[in-house]
């Protein structure tokens, strides 16, 4: 299962309609894209997929079309958390994980819970789920972060695989790729930091910015993983201004605004979440040019 995480998991918008039910014209587009531009697995009903505003019946249905069109065969990780440990684990005793290789499991947000707690939820969540867990920490979006010593505890169980990192901190991405156990995956959930992560012994990535550029971000990423820094880096640095850009007003609007531009489908998005204003379109455009990434 490690190998299957190693390099970049495409972490997937979900598009819709002009009458907001899912566009699955358009989400096959961008599933085609992400997979025949190198992408190395899918991420369906993250939080790219703006898994708050959809419905149980809505996430499963992601689920099967993505499993039903998946022209490269790729693995497929699928969201499955929240703050209400109860409410997760009925959603993976109702999920038909056929064909699933992980869930991704967000730390509870809202309800701040202290670390034992998150402890006792994701291993409530490890000992239900049939399927390996990812562990996935972004205090920016949760309030409540994940401690060293809780992710080795976490670590300790044979359920729990993996953690996709997202809290932007070099100095703990480097004690954790120091102590975690050999077989443990870290993953990057920062797109800017890939290569400084994957220097000090990250396995790859779950992006955002892999919808709307794969080849590059693929190439990037397997740059680092086979320590050619100097190509990796060059590619870091054209990205940095997506950095500021695709989270401007806030994710997934900027980059629903790149896959319409690609020509894949249209960028609404479901409140309280709104289409990006036309300056940021304009200035993706401006940048995606620029960076030549048109």
């Amino acid at each position: 299962m490690s190998m299957e995480l190693k390099g970049v998991g495409a972490a997937l918008i979900t598009p819709f309609n002009e009458d907001l039910s899912i566009d699955f014209d358009g989400l096959k587009k961008v599933i085609d894209y992400v997979s025949n531009e190198g992408c190395d697995y899918l991420v369906v009903n993250g939080t790219t997929g703006e898994s708050a505003t959809t419905t149980y019946a809505e996430k499963d249905a992601l689920l099967n079309f993505a499993k039903k069109n998946n022209p490269k065969n790729l693995p497929i990780v699928y969201g499955v958390g929240g703050n209400n440990t109860a409410a997760v684990l009925e959603h993976i005793k109702n999920t038909d994980f056929t064909g699933v290789q992980a869930i991704l499991s967000v730390c509870p947000y809202y309800n701040k819970p202290p670390q034992a707690g998150l402890i006792a939820h994701f291993t409530a969540i490890a000992d239900a789920s049939p399927v390996p867990v990812i562990v996935y920490n972004v205090p920016g979006r949760t309030v409540t972060s994940l401690s060293v010593d809780t992710i080795l505890q976490l670590a300790k169980h044979p359920n729990i695989i993996a953690l996709k990192d997202a809290t932007s901190s070099l100095e703990q991405a480097m004690m954790l790729s120091n102590i975690v156990p050999k077989d443990f995956v870290l993953l990057s959930g920062d797109d800017n930091l890939v290569t400084p992560q994957i220097s000090i012994g990250y396995q790859g990535v779950i992006s955002v910015i892999a919808n709307g550029f794969p080849k590059e971000f693929h190439e990037m990423t397997w740059a680092a993983l086979r320590g050619e820094f100097e190509k990796a880096a060059t590619y870091q640095r054209r990205f940095l201004i997506f950095d500021d850009l695709l989270y401007r007003e806030s994710n997934p609007v900027g980059i629903k605004k790149v896959c319409e531009i690609r020509g894949l489908c249209h960028a609404r998005l479901r409140l309280p979440l709104i289409e990006a204003s036309k300056g940021l379109g304009d200035a993706l455009r401006e940048a995606m040019v620029n960076e030549g990434f048109m």
